[in-house]
């Protein structure tokens, strides 16, 4: 005589695992870097830098001055690219007296330019 196995076999649990999908590979974002501007300027001005990494915002980077070299500076990361500046020293704009790459305005005067590569 056969028994039966009346039993039933536990039901086997199924686990559904998600795999992540390979991200597509994106592009490489560009690293800022650091880029100090420096001015001479007489001690106690206002000294700022504006361009077009903080459009054109005469107040949003002050320099600061630096009594050992006489020179006020401001450092800004920056992406690779070319960017128009000014300083704004007691709220007049002047282009870099130390930078001999300048470009024209729309106001007729100069904006110097700076390249991060």
């Amino acid at each position: 005589m056969k028994i039966k196995n009346t039993k039933k076999a536990p039901e086997q649990k199924v686990v559904a695992r998600k795999t992540a999908k390979a991200a597509a590979p994106k592009a490489a974002k560009a690293a800022k870097q650091s880029v100090t501007f420096t001015v001479h300027a007489e001690k106690g001005k206002a000294v700022y830098v504006a361009g077009e990494f903080n459009e054109w915002d005469p107040a949003a980077k002050k320099m600061a001055y630096k009594a050992r070299r006489g020179v006020y500076e401001a450092t800004v990361n920056l992406k690779p690219g070319t960017y128009q500046y000014k300083f704004v020293i007691d709220g007049v704009w002047c282009a870099d007296p130390q930078n001999a790459e300048s470009v024209a305005n729309d106001q007729g005067t100069f904006n110097s330019i700076i390249t991060v590569k």
